[in-house]
């Protein structure tokens, strides 16, 4: 019956210490990232991953392409990349996601149907 509340907040400044240490956490993994996507594929701004089934296998399709969007790098270079950003976002691996080299940003890629349509939670198929 008697149990203890705490209405104590958590102080401003602890959370703005949290805030700028995950910023600079954000920045270093963005440069080791930056740095490493150009030394595989020289040029390369956006890692597109996509996953395919072919046959029963299961893979993940990856496209380096360039500021132009033009397609950059071999097959080693594009294997090399997509073992990198799964080591980096092991979360990213079950669904398509977009990553920007400049922004250092994992964006989900899923392709999806507006909501008005009412066709937005049907199965795809190909």
């Amino acid at each position: 019956m008697n149990t203890t509340h705490s209405t104590r907040r958590p102080l401003r400044a602890a959370l703005a210490i949290r805030g700028g240490q995950a910023g600079r956490r954000h920045v270093t993994r963005t440069g080791v990232l930056r740095r490493q996507l150009n030394q595989i594929a020289p040029g390369v701004a956006v890692v597109c991953m996509v996953p395919v089934t072919t046959a029963g296998t299961h893979g993940t399709h990856v496209m380096l392409l360039n500021d132009l969007a033009q397609p950059v790098g071999d097959d080693l270079a594009h294997r090399a990349a997509g073992r990198l950003l799964r080591a980096a976002f092991p979360a990213a691996q079950d669904t398509a996601h977009d990553y920007y080299v400049q922004s250092g940003r994992m964006v989900d890629a899923t392709p999806t149907a507006p909501a008005a349509l009412g066709i937005d939670t049907a199965p795809v198929l190909l």
